[in-house]
């Protein structure tokens, strides 16, 4: 058993991994906790089959959501951005014009789509290499925990 799996969950880590799941059965690649810049960390970035990109704000209760007032800053991040909640949050809170995905700790579902804004070339581009660089470093921290692995971005 890994130390991760022995490591407690949090309510929104919880639905995280119920988004995730559901996003990688629709051909993304999805990364927990991504800092697309200095000063941002999003609950969930997706790499599309069509190099698409999606970002999910993950609030397990209203409190978290009211406490949240950066949001507007990822929509410079992403193509479409989605909130993930559960079947209780009161989901009139939640801003016109962006997607919603209802979860739960193992799997979620697409209620409504988000609005696609495009990034600019010059933006996916160096997104989706930090994208691959971050992921590429995660999954060696995990083979070889001891490693110093360099920030790269």
């Amino acid at each position: 058993m890994s130390i991760l799996s022995e490591t407690p969950m949090m309510p929104g880590q919880l639905l995280a991994r119920g988004v995730c799941r559901h996003l990688a059965s629709l051909g993304f690649a999805p990364v927990e906790e991504f800092v697309p810049e200095r000063g941002r960390r999003v609950d969930v970035m997706a790499l599309g089959p069509k190099g698409e990109i999606w970002v999910v704000e993950c609030k397990s209760s209203r409190a978290d959501y009211m406490s949240d007032g950066k949001w507007q800053g990822y929509l410079d991040w992403c193509d479409r951005y989605f909130w993930a909640v559960d079947e209780l949050f009161p989901t009139d809170l939640l801003p016109e014009g962006t997607g919603l995905i209802i979860a739960d700790a193992y799997d979620a579902e697409i209620i409504r789509m988000a609005p696609e804004t495009r990034l600019s070339g010059a933006r996916r581009n160096a997104l989706i290499r930090r994208f691959a660089a971050h992921a590429a470093r995660r999954l060696q921290a995990l083979r070889d925990p001891e490693a110093r692995l360099g920030a790269w971005g």
